[in-house]
């Protein structure tokens, strides 16, 4: 399993995507609100979305697992 993690820390504000959904490199998954800016997480590998680790609203700290890929 591909795992990706928050850039930085924050809360996460929009899941882009639900298990199952097939994502391509470059896709936004989800989106971050820190100090007031919304800070879209991106894939690096093209794969379908087996787990998400986090709900809207969830605090994530910099590197928290927020999605696996396979």
């Amino acid at each position: 399993m591909v795992k990706i993690e928050a850039g930085m820390a924050g809360s996460v504000w929009k899941v882009l995507v639900k298990e199952g959904d097939e994502v391509k490199a470059g896709q936004e998954v989800l989106i971050l609100e820190s100090m007031k800016m919304e800070i879209p997480v991106i894939v690096n590998e093209t794969g379908v979305v087996a787990r998400i680790f986090v709900q809207e609203g969830d605090f994530v700290n910099d590197s928290d697992v927020v999605i696996g890929l396979e």
